[in-house]
C-alpha cells in the first residue's frame, strides 16, 4: 500500500471535515429521508430523491476520507529539525532572480495544495525542482512559461 505525505494541519482538517460529516451530516441527510417518505409516494418524490443523492455524496465523501487518512503518511515539520533543506513540509521563500520579486510557498500533499494559499503540491514541478535545495543555493525551475531562475532564501519549519 503506498503511503502519501500529508501535513499534519492537512490531517487534521480532513479528521474535522469526516467528524462533520458523521456527527452533522449524515443524522441531518437520515431526517431529511425519513421526513420525505413521510409525504407518500416515493417514485414522483422530488425531496426523498435529493435526500438520497445527498446521502450518496456524503457516504462517498465519508469513505474518501477515510481512504486518504489511512494511506497517509502524516508529517509535522514542526518536530523535524530545521537543517536549511528544503523538504516535505517546509515553507520555502524564494527570489525570482530575473524579476527580484519574492514569492513564498508551502510544500504539501496533493490534496492540499491551494496556489491562492500558497500551498504547492509535493509533486508539483516548483516543489519537484526545490526538494533538496538548502537555503542560499540558486535552482532553475522549468514552469509552463519556461526556465525560471530563483534563489532560495529561507526555509521555515511551521
Amino acid at each position: 500500500m503506498n503511503q502519501f505525505p500529508m501535513t499534519a494541519h492537512g490531517a487534521d482538517a480532513l479528521r474535522d471535515e469526516l467528524h462533520h460529516l458523521k456527527t452533522v451530516k449524515r443524522p441531518e441527510i437520515v431526517e431529511a429521508i425519513a421526513e420525505a417518505r413521510e409525504h407518500g409516494d416515493l417514485k414522483e418524490n422530488a425531496e426523498y430523491h435529493a435526500a438520497r443523492e445527498q446521502q450518496g455524496f456524503c457516504e462517498g465523501r465519508i469513505q474518501e476520507i477515510e481512504g486518504k487518512l489511512g494511506n497517509a503518511q502524516i508529517i509535522d515539520i514542526t518536530k523535524i529539525p530545521n537543517t536549511g533543506k528544503v523538504i516535505f513540509g517546509v515553507t520555502v521563500t524564494l527570489l525570482n532572480i530575473d524579476t527580484d520579486e519574492e514569492v513564498t510557498y508551502q510544500i504539501v500533499g496533493d490534496d492540499e495544495a491551494d496556489i491562492k494559499q500558497n500551498r504547492i503540491s509535493v509533486n508539483s514541478p516548483i516543489a519537484r525542482g526545490l526538494i533538496g535545495k538548502t537555503v542560499d543555493s540558486e535552482v532553475e525551475i522549468n514552469t509552463p512559461g519556461g526556465v525560471v531562475e530563483y534563489e532560495v532564501m529561507a526555509v521555515e519549519h511551521k
